[in-house]
């Protein structure tokens, strides 16, 4: 394919389409002349469309050609050695060790993603101003809408002004103990699990905790999620739509939205969708929440309102990372901590100290256990709840070993990679 230019391709296709046309067999078969045209233009279409994915490939082989990286297939890519089954981290850190800097990811024949590794390298995607790749939220927005995660350009930029009133420290403060009871409900059913000498896995018992303290925090609403016995709905639901997106990446037929969405997993994303949906509109009904109140009430330089829509979108996109994040981050902050007992152990000391005769701290004390502090950082920049962040291209991107890529080239700074290749 490399020997064909786009022109060559395209006579090629006209080639054929003519032969079509005049193939003998087409009359044979007893066939009207509105249906011979029909199938001709079905079969133009199909050969047009394949062949325009063909100099894609190409085109996208000859720019990354730079990149060498490990031996993908031809028609799966990277997708069959990387089976999501727990170890696909470890391939790619050996991968990383044996391609330095970046190496291109195949997501099937059509789609490449430039998995940068280095430092450097991950300086110069995060700091420029190159939009979000549009696949993986394009996948999302039928979840979130068009909120904060996804938006991007003047419209982010507008929101986010929009929102930030209602992060002022003032605003925060007085959360501190409606998070001190969200974890003490937690603790008190650790404190059963201990007695019994079972294993219980800890993550799923802190994602309870991270929405009830949203629902109380942001939206004004109690919603007992930590006492009910089973699964909570919500939270069993964004479990199955960020698989559901992951396996969607992986299947390279599922980036068709007809195709996807006539399949089983289709089903079930929408049904999940369903459930989150219903989740937010009771919430949204209440009409007596923090953070909504903010949403009703703002307003931009024009003095324009947001959206229902926009409001929603707001709404489900902070339903969800107001907890699913903060769950992940603390979930492994635990897992730290467990793994180092002698920083666990200075953590305790310290925060015993400043509690003195309490049970909970206050704002005030969060200054006052530095150490903790720059372990949940540690922890933080070891195990990033969102471990990468991808970029497409408008411009040539130029790194600082001279190689360069031209736009429409997608880039994924894979931040948690280069963090364990270092320790390494």
């Amino acid at each position: 394919m490399s020997h064909f230019s786009e022109e060559n391709l395209s006579c090629l296709v006209a080639m054929d389409f003519t032969n079509l046309v005049m193939d003998p067999m087409l009359f044979s078969l007893g066939l009207s002349n509105v249906q011979r045209l029909v199938v001709l233009l079905c079969i133009g279409l199909c050969t047009f469309k394949t062949m325009s994915l063909l100099i894609k490939r190409s085109k996208l082989v000859r720019q990354l050609k730079v990149f060498p990286g490990p031996p993908a297939h031809w028609l799966f890519g990277h997708v069959l050695q990387l089976k999501q089954d727990g170890t696909e981290l470890d391939k790619k850190l050996g991968w990383a060790g044996n391609y330095p800097f970046a190496f291109p990811i195949w997501f099937g024949p059509f789609l490449s993603i430039l998995n940068c590794h280095h430092p450097h390298y991950i300086k110069t995607v995060v700091s420029s101003s190159e939009p979000k790749e549009d696949i993986v939220y394009r996948f999302i927005k039928p979840w979130i809408g068009d909120g904060l995660l996804v938006t991007s350009g003047q419209k982010w930029f507008s929101h986010r002004r929009l929102l930030t009133p209602g992060f002022h420290f003032n605003i925060l403060k007085p959360y501190v103990k409606l998070t001190a009871d969200c974890s003490k409900v937690m603790l008190d059913k650790w404190e059963g699990y201990s007695q019994t000498n079972e294993l219980f896995e800890v993550s799923g018992d802190v994602s309870l905790m991270s929405l009830d303290n949203i629902m109380k925090c942001a939206f004004s609403n109690d919603s007992n999620c930590q006492k009910k016995d089973g699964t909570n709905v919500y939270i069993k639901a964004v479990y199955e739509l960020s698989h559901l997106i992951n396996t969607r990446l992986w299947i390279f037929p599922y980036h068709s939205d007809i195709i996807f969405y006539l399949s089983p997993h289709g089903f079930r994303f929408r049904r999940a969708c369903r459930v989150t949906h219903r989740h937010t509109e009771r919430i949204q009904a209440k009409r007596n929440l923090d953070f909504l109140d903010i949403l009703l009430c703002a307003r931009d330089e024009d003095q324009k309102a947001l959206s229902d829509e926009a409001i929603r979108a707001e709404v489900d996109t902070f339903m969800f990372e107001g907890h699913d994040t903060t769950a992940s981050g603390i979930s492994f902050l635990l897992y730290s901590m467990a793994s180092h007992p002698q920083h666990q152990k200075i953590c305790r000391e310290e925060i015993l100290q400043v509690l003195g005769d309490r049970e909970t701290l206050d704002w005030d004390d969060l200054n006052r256990i530095p150490y903790t502090t720059m372990c949940i950082k540690e922890s933080l920049r070891l195990y990033p709840p969102v471990p990468e962040v991808a970029r497409k291209l408008t411009k040539t991107m130029t790194f600082f070993d001279g190689r360069s890529l031209p736009e429409g080239i997608w880039v994924s700074n894979a931040e948690h990679d280069s963090m364990l290749l270092l320790l390494v």
